[in-house]
């Protein structure tokens, strides 16, 4: 399936870093979460990219334009260091489609823009690209495919350290917990999509709140619960955890599943070099 990221955000509440590039860009480690959140779909098979540009679109493009494969693979050098070559490569099968969409332009007006990039598609994929999660994309789009439902989202529970309170219109404290504790959850910005949807959006409208408020009426709209890993990327605190795991390694980032599987491909590896022995 096709990959639809939404790339054009100004990302107010991260103003340390977006006030210069889009807050896909702001960077996890030595590449932006935009490439982690590539890498996650990648990794279950779904290649074929469509980027909405919008807010320092030249940012997004020259990055990849000018892709080092080295900073994130092993690699060898040679020839006094004129010749590099990589082990691995990220980009090499990956298919990535630049559509500037609008400097102001919402979710809902931005997916309608790269709706020709879309013909052919029973179902895709779509991210709001600025947050993290393990969740096997199998969870998300199979409820969706047998349900014959038009769209599907994940769903999370929150992770901001504010408290929900029930009071009474007196006053009476009924209860006090930590959001993560209560009985809520949010959107976490992962989407599947029938071809459908666009039936559903006119222009100007929010996606998630007049197309889905549709949908919801029609019995369409199915939410995924998933209480596994997810964190968005929303503040500088958010980003600064996520460095924190990312740099902790040893498994703390679990939004790398990826990374999980290459390091059981190593092991199979080295048992197979040891037998050669």
């Amino acid at each position: 399936m096709k990959v639809v990221l939404f790339c054009g955000g100004f990302g107010m509440r991260i103003r340390e870093y977006s006030e210069e590039i889009p807050k896909p860009m702001v960077p996890i480690g030595h590449r932006p979460i935009l490439w982690h959140v590539m890498k996650y779909y990648a990794h279950f098979g779904h290649k074929d990219f469509i980027l909405c540009l919008g807010h320092q679109s030249q940012t997004v493009k020259r990055y990849f334009l000018e892709y080092d494969e080295c900073l994130s693979n092993d690699f060898t050098l040679s020839d006094g260091g004129q010749t590099r070559i990589p082990v691995r490569r990220d980009l090499e099968d990956w298919r990535i489609t630049f559509v500037d969409t609008g400097t102001n332009a919402n979710i809902g007006q931005r997916l309608l823009a790269v709706r020709e990039h879309l013909r052919g598609e029973e179902m895709f994929l779509a991210n709001y690209s600025d947050g993290l999660t393990d969740c096997p994309l199998a969870r998300l789009v199979d409820p969706l495919r047998e349900s014959g439902r038009v769209a599907s989202f994940l769903c999370v529970r929150p992770s901001f350290t504010v408290h929900f309170v029930d009071a009474t219109d007196q006053g009476e404290v009924l209860d006090l917990r930590p959001a993560h504790q209560a009985h809520l959850w949010i959107n976490a910005g992962y989407f599947v999509f029938r071809q459908e949807v666009f039936d559903y959006i006119q222009n100007g409208e929010e996606l998630v709140i007049e197309p889905f408020r549709r949908l919801m009426r029609e019995q369409k709209l199915l939410a995924c619960k998933y209480e596994g890993f997810f964190q968005a990327m929303d503040t500088f605190k958010e980003r600064q955890y996520l460095e924190q795991l990312y740099t902790e390694g040893n498994g703390h980032a679990a939004w790398m599943v990826w990374a999980k599987d290459r390091s059981k491909d190593d092991r199979v590896q080295d048992r197979s070099n040891q037998c050669a022995h």
